[in-house]
């Protein structure tokens, strides 16, 4: 990682910011949805994207805390393109709404931002009983991408510009269980572990991105997929570790990244020209960087593809 301020062969480092990354870039007359964007990192790319002429929708789970958001946005840039649209990752139903009142309202998309998330929560499980993390973090974003793939081909071949898919993933990916993907073991409570859970969804963020731009290619589909870690970052991801929210509140102006520099990597990769063609890649500090042997195992993103399949499928 690009660590106090030295640059990677970007021109970019750990402390860019998402404005620094995208600065004098015009994205008029582009379309984004940023999921997760009513606080911090979706928040922050909203904004940024925004200010950029990009007209973001809002993918959010608390419309009206969406709603302030964009309202607060207004304020600063009133040129601002924004719209608020409501959406629950944990809930095939409310990502299958959403897809469909999307499509129905004949916009385009060329940039989708998976950037939701939930971080190493007790066990639960989703609305469709899958376990949550695994659930929010990687299949409700697979599942919106498959749903929305056809409005971006058709924006791709309208506008002939590229587009550009940004899953959110996290160095957490390292730390999951030894065999990657407990595909046999998703919902198991018995050998459940929060931060390996975690980890597993992470990596599958990266899978997910890179099976995706090998199929993309294989189509001769101008649109790229790729994954990135935002940094270390003190955010409401950490809400059911109080006392790590405390000390990393604590320490954050000394070792962790800002929301603004932990924002840049996903606006580097949706709006910069220097990522123009690059596709099934991982993102550290806007710069590529090596995952682990895991992440780029053609034959684990093949299955988790298929296994996602079937579990989205409407039975």
């Amino acid at each position: 990682m690009w660590i106090f301020g030295w640059k990677g062969p970007s021109g970019f480092s750990a402390r860019s910011t998402a404005e620094e990354v995208t600065e004098g870039i015009d994205g008029s007359g582009l379309t984004a949805i940023v999921t997760g964007a009513s606080s911090g990192l979706g928040e922050e790319a909203t904004r940024v994207l925004a200010l950029r002429g990009v007209y973001v929708i809002m993918a959010v789970r608390n419309v009206e805390a969406g709603r302030k958001v964009k309202e607060a946005i207004l304020k600063q840039s009133p040129s601002a393109k924004i719209d608020v649209m409501e959406l629950d990752l944990s809930s095939m139903e409310s990502v299958r709404k959403f897809a469909s009142d999307y499509i129905a309202s004949d916009r385009a998309l060329n940039i989708l931002m998976n950037n939701a998330g939930v971080m190493a929560t007790p066990f639960m499980l989703s609305h469709d009983g899958i376990e949550l993390q695994f659930a929010t973090n990687h299949l409700g974003h697979f599942l919106l991408t498959n749903l929305l793939m056809e409005t971006m081909k058709k924006t791709v071949l309208e506008s002939k510009k590229e587009g550009r898919i940004v899953n959110l993933s996290s160095e957490g990916h390292r730390l999951t269980y030894g065999e990657g993907i407990r595909f046999d073991k998703i919902n198991d409570e018995t050998e459940y572990r929060t931060l390996l859970a975690y980890g597993q969804s992470k990596l599958s963020n990266i899978l997910h991105a890179k099976e995706l731009a090998r199929r993309l290619k294989e189509e001769g589909v101008e649109i790229t997929a790729n994954a990135l870690h935002p940094g270390a970052i003190a955010t409401n991801l950490l809400r059911f570790h109080g006392f790590i929210n405390v000390v990393a509140s604590s320490v954050a102006k000394f070792v962790l990244k800002s929301v603004q520099q932990g924002a840049a990597t996903q606006c580097y990769i949706a709006l910069n020209p220097q990522v123009k063609g690059v596709s099934g890649e991982y993102f550290v500090d806007s710069n590529i960087a090596n995952p682990t042997n895991h992440a780029k195992d053609v034959e684990l993103a093949k299955k988790l593809w298929d296994f996602s399949v079937d579990l989205t499928s409407p039975k």
